[in-house]
């Protein structure tokens, strides 16, 4: 392979490494080439499944910044799975294969630059795919969205409630004072209520 083609190799194996959401680094060693063909079928457009030159692809992962996670990996017969769509759709399908193709040997990856081992790649596997997972997310956030909803929708008639009870307190109180104020207006009144001071002109109709 002339320079220009490795460098050409190279900088295409770097921008995949920076663009793709992850990458799950592989050893095909005794698969063939139908095997390998019925491997990229199984990934169903989450992933693209690349067989690399380990020399060009060490280049690759230094310029991509991560070298140190993903070189020492780089042994025997490699081949790369670039996800481009469900991280956990993607694992899964290696996961599958491999277990029907035991020759597949998954070493470990990367997901949004952080090394994963290939233990840790099986349990992306199990997670549920992306779909019912935001499906998930989005009935939390509407059940919260709908006791917010509830508890604002009671606070008029909470606070109508309370005005009552502040009426019916302040009316009970109020009955006392009233009673209280009633024999003195009874006492200021001329000729009312027994024991009041005759006036002048009565003392003289009395005489008479």
């Amino acid at each position: 392979m002339a320079n220009a083609e490795k460098t050409a190799a190279v900088e295409e194996l770097t921008g995949k490494f920076l663009e793709s959401s992850g990458a799950v680094l592989t050893e095909y060693r005794g698969l063939t080439v139908a095997q390998l063909s019925e491997l990229r079928g199984s990934l169903k457009g989450n992933a693209t499944f690349a067989v690399v030159k380990n020399t060009l692809t060490k280049i690759a992962v230094q310029e991509a910044g991560l070298g140190d996670q993903l070189a020492p990996m780089l042994s025997g017969p490699s081949a790369i799975a670039f996800v481009e769509g469900d991280v956990a759709q993607a694992a899964k399908g290696l996961l599958d294969f491999a277990k029907a193709h035991p020759l597949l040997v998954i070493k470990g990856g990367v997901l949004d630059g952080r090394p994963l081992t290939a233990a840790e790649v099986g349990k992306l596997a199990d997670l549920e795919p992306r779909e019912v997972l935001l499906a998930k997310l989005a009935g939390a956030m509407k059940a919260s969205m709908a006791g917010a909803a509830a508890t604002f929708n009671a606070l008029p008639t909470q606070m109508a409630q309370l005005a009552d009870a502040l009426r019916a307190k302040l009316e009970v109180g109020a009955s006392p004072a009233q009673a209280s104020a009633e024999p003195s207006e009874a006492a200021d009144t001329p000729g009312g209520a027994p024991g009041t001071p005759e006036t002048p002109d009565t003392q003289a109709q009395t005489q008479d």
